[in-house]
């Protein structure tokens, strides 16, 4: 913990853009569980909450290869005060979704928002590798799902609470305001002036990008590794649980909180104990410790109260999986095609995330149980064990 905090006394731009990171996605939770607990709250159908999930991520999927050419031509600071500014317009149009029928405009929404919102965050890991070592660019990588997980556990299990005293639309007025504050924080980064391809044609650049990866196999191999921690999208699964198999426990919003943010204690403790002892030669234990922690998860979920203790074991790997692959895919791209190879990993992240998505819901709709839904998930990381074993005997990672 020591190390983590070292940087940030010494690194200031990091620090900012970790104090923006941390306020917008506490906010960003409040708004994630008012939006399904208003789903269910109007008797939205299976379908609808299974496209309100999978709309987080298809944007990503749609919008990567001209995300990345943006990214990589503009510069860092204004186009993320514009991302943030767009997000908070998208947040205050929630208070208007009151009813089933505008259920239209609520996918709509979802859509900018998440698409602006991954706009900022590959900007921010696109500037990042501008602003650390090689050293520190793994531990500030780490720092960045910490404080995910941390926002993740505060802001879940304080949005189930509440929602449940004072409502949706306070939940979404809240998360408003920590994003105008957000802004006026970003006001006091000094990002170092890069370098940007502002006249190069557009398409070009996207083919550029294409080329650059077609010819970097490793870095292939290493945006798939990548792309198993969208396995762990479990907002579907999750809705799902609280509306079918716990509902009778106690209100749905403080389910999906509490659920949540038990999941997310593990994501937060994760980092801290794995972090030392991850490498190259160990990786291949996380997929395993993946597979082995969601599959207790599916064992132990028949009940409530023993499903939160399979959450804990399903999240105790995840942060860093996601760190440190993404910390191998920033150490083997050039520097100049940054934003444009995050892109496209972002691409097949949240096609995985979408897929999954979907599949749940088709999966549950069909009559397959929600343990077993989840023990195929489990499977999928034993799969990627033995897919790394590969990747690791054949390539030379950076």
């Amino acid at each position: 913990m020591k190390k983590y905090y070292a940087l940030l006394c010494y690194k200031p731009n990091l620090r900012i853009l970790s104090s923006i990171q941390f306020i917008c996605y506490f906010g960003m939770w409040f708004s994630h569980t008012g939006i399904f607990t208003l789903l269910i709250q109007m008797s939205a159908p299976v379908w609808a909450i299974t496209l309100a999930a999978a709309m987080a991520f298809i944007p990503n999927v749609l919008l990567a290869p001209i995300n990345g050419v943006i990214v990589d031509r503009f510069n860092p600071k204004n186009l993320m005060m514009i991302m943030l500014l767009i997000e908070t317009i998208t947040v205050f149009m929630l208070l208007f979704i009151d009813d089933i029928s505008l259920l239209w405009l609520l996918f709509i929404i979802i859509f900018v928002r998440m698409g602006v919102g991954v706009v900022y965050f590959q900007t921010e890991m696109s500037l990042l590798p501008n602003l650390m070592s090689r050293k520190n660019l793994k531990l500030a990588n780490e720092i960045h799902s910490i404080i995910w997980a941390v926002s993740y556990t505060a802001g879940m299990g304080l949005a189930g609470i509440f929602i449940h005293y004072f409502g949706i639309k306070a939940s979404f007025l809240f998360d408003f305001g920590l994003y105008i504050f957000g802004m006026l924080i970003l006001t006091r980064l000094k990002a170092p002036q890069i370098i940007k391809t502002t006249t190069q044609n557009i398409l070009k650049m996207m083919i550029e990008g294409l080329r650059y990866i077609r010819s970097n196999q490793v870095l292939i191999h290493i945006i798939l590794l990548h792309s198993f921690v969208g396995v762990t999208a479990y907002d579907n699964l999750i809705a799902l649980m609280a509306k079918y198999e716990y509902k009778e426990i106690m209100s749905i919003s403080l389910i999906i909180g509490f659920m949540n943010m038990t999941r997310a204690v593990s994501l937060v403790v994760g980092p801290m104990v794995l972090s030392k002892f991850t490498n190259d030669k160990t990786l291949i234990w996380l997929f395993i410790g993946e597979f082995l922690g969601i599959g207790l998860w599916a064992i132990l979920q028949f009940n409530y109260y023993l499903g939160l203790i399979g959450l804990v074991a399903a999240g105790f790997c995840t942060s860093t999986l996601w760190s440190y692959t993404f910390t191998m895919l920033q150490n083997n791209c050039d520097k100049r095609f940054y934003g444009r190879v995050i892109a496209y990993k972002d691409m097949v992240y949240y096609f995985i995330s979408a897929t999954i998505s979907f599949v749940v819901g088709l999966l549950y709709e069909s009559g397959v149980s929600l343990a077993m839904i989840t023990f195929l998930m489990a499977m999928i990381f034993l799969f990627g064990a033995f897919y790394y074993l590969y990747v690791y005997r054949h390539y030379t990672l950076s």
